[in-house]
């Protein structure tokens, strides 16, 4: 997620070959490289659960699938923000119609304490804290991550600040590696919602353990 969370792809010149002089007896035999380059894409598709996650850190929350939860009546406290800090040092790369509604400071929304039920999800508090601040928010729903994609709040979209950039989330300084409504909040937490303008590597969104 980011949150989230969109990437570039390049081009590549493709050689010209030779016809050859004479026709092969037999056909090519499948390199070592591509055979290995195979067997461990099997490898790695074998350790992704169904919604395609890859195994998450030791000691860090798994994800809670959103048809299995139970909204229960328990409230519990929770920390949110929402920063868009990175796009301060990257204004010439930010599309025009956009740069009047980044912050001077940064912050779209400061840290606050607001209140959970037992059972929510980053996803619910992100969307009923910005409705109650009266911040834009849109999303959209990836049944093959079974999980919300936020595409834009603020105003401020994916793509907004070149082809590397869109939305993050954190929890107690975690980037987890599936969707905003997977991750099931406890008492506590803290949600920092981070607008990244180079895949997450300005924020601190790769390899955090």
């Amino acid at each position: 997620m980011t949150e989230k969370i969109t990437a570039a792809e390049t081009e590549a010149q493709t050689p010209t070959k030779e016809t050859p002089t004479e026709t092969p007896t037999e056909m090519p035999t499948e390199s070592p490289t591509e055979t290995t380059t195979a067997a461990e894409e099997k490898a790695t598709q074998a350790t992704m659960d169904k919604y395609l996650t890859d195994p998450v850190p030791e000691g860090k929350p798994k994800p809670v699938e959103p048809q299995d939860i139970t909204i229960g009546t328990n409230k519990y406290t929770c920390t949110i923000s929402i920063s868009c800090s990175t796009i301060l040092d990257n204004m010439d790369f930010c599309d025009e119609n956009k740069k009047s509604l980044v912050p001077e400071d940064g912050w779209l929304l400061k840290p606050v304490s607001v209140t959970f039920y037992e059972g929510e999800s980053v996803f619910n508090i992100l969307m009923r804290t910005c409705k109650q601040q009266g911040i834009h928010m849109e999303y959209m729903n990836t049944p093959i991550y079974n999980s919300a994609y936020i595409e834009g709040i603020g105003n401020l979209y994916e793509f907004d600040v070149g082809e590397l950039s869109g939305w993050m989330y954190s929890v107690n300084g975690w980037f987890p590696n599936y969707g905003c409504s997977r991750y099931q909040l406890k008492d506590g937490d803290n949600i920092e919602w981070k607008y990244t303008c180079d895949l997450g590597n300005d924020v601190g969104g790769y390899n955090v353990q």
